[in-house]
């Protein structure tokens, strides 16, 4: 079932195994899913966007099933009537050095969410990406949204200070910190607050947890709660601990609370844009680095950037120096390897 149409038809449908076609074909970029995702896309806009992102270690992956479960288990104030209630998580997963897939850690901290036909569980392989998110993320999550999923729940892969990208790719960021992860500043560093939403201090059975909590709250009344900075949301800090349950119902609390707050300020459109801008952004950025290196005479690149170790060019003049001698636009589409990716 590789025909868009069929594909298509097949997802609205609700055939789980059609969906995880399409998104094989999306992360793997392939004609048919983007032709698939494109007749698909009017359908989108509706879902609930969370991100959860933090530090490797703090528990993300066993907070993410808890969340799952807990939404399952709650109504939905506000959200579709018209849709069946479900919870789509896309794990991000560290590359596999060997196969070049994800790892699947999360999968095996999920398999409790097995048997749940209101929730879909989806890996990928972040595949070098920077910034805790895969290439395709968005593009999957769409998906995701147009198979009528009300709450879809990203979870970063783990890289720590680095992921702040999945703020511009959803409605929600959670933060999650956990105490014993070093010194007290670790958690303020590079901006990881600036992004939150809501904050959850997991695994706060552990010693210390108290500790940081005023770590934390510190830190937002020192920056002037930068989270909720925009429109006037008080980040809320909360305590959970993933492996029992406890505090669980709080946070999905708090989510919906958030959810029903960005739609009351106006936010919830606000963020939609920034993240179809953010997409947008990114596919535009990396087509345009493809047609160009396309259209480089064979080896200049690399004379390039031999010239940049051997301290003759910084990068700076370098790439102005390779915009400026860049071909005509006609040259560029007359070049074979250009109408080559074209076909593609």
């Amino acid at each position: 079932m590789s025909h868009p149409v069929e594909l298509v038809q097949a997802v609205r449908e609700g055939q789980r195994l059609a969906l995880a076609r399409l998104l094989s074909l999306i992360e793997n970029e392939q004609p048919q899913g983007e032709a698939a995702l494109s007749q698909l896309y009017p359908l989108t806009g509706r879902a609930y966007i969370v991100g959860v992102t933090g530090a490797p270690g703090t528990g993300k992956s066993s907070l993410v099933n808890e969340i799952a479960k807990a939404l399952r288990a709650k109504i939905y104030p506000g959200l579709h009537a018209s849709r069946p209630p479900g919870v789509a998580i896309v794990a991000v997963d560290p590359t596999s050095p060997f196969s070049g897939g994800a790892i699947l850690g999360d999968r095996i901290r999920m398999r409790d969410l097995a048997g749940d036909a209101g929730v879909f569980v989806r890996s990928m392989a972040s595949r070098g990406s920077l910034g805790g998110l895969a290439h395709t993320t968005s593009s999957v999550a769409d998906a995701l949204d147009a198979a009528g999923f009300e709450v879809v729940l990203i979870e970063t892969v783990g890289a720590g200070q680095a992921e702040v990208d999945i703020a511009r790719h959803a409605h929600t960021t959670l933060v999650i910190e956990s105490p014993g992860m070093g010194d007290d500043i670790q958690a303020i560093k590079a901006g990881i607050l600036e992004i939150a939403d809501i904050l959850v201090v997991n695994k706060a059975d552990l010693p210390g947890a108290e500790n940081a909590v005023r770590v934390l709250r510190a830190a937002l009344d020192m920056a002037g709660n930068v989270g909720g900075a925009e429109a006037g949301w008080q980040v809320p800090i909360l305590q959970a601990v993933a492996t029992t349950g406890q505090g669980v119902q709080t946070v999905v609390e708090s989510l919906l609370r958030h959810r029903e707050y960005l739609q009351a300020s106006g936010l919830w459109r606000e963020r939609g844009q920034r993240r179809v801008a953010a997409a947008l952004e990114a596919r535009l950025r990396d087509r345009l680095a493809e047609r160009w290196h396309a259209a480089q005479p064979d080896g200049r690149y690399r004379d390039i950037l031999a010239r940049i170790v051997r301290r003759e060019l910084s990068p700076a003049v370098a790439v102005q120096e390779m915009l400026e001698d860049e071909p005509a636009p006609d040259a560029v589409e007359r070049h074979p390897a250009e109408r080559a990716g074209a076909r593609r």
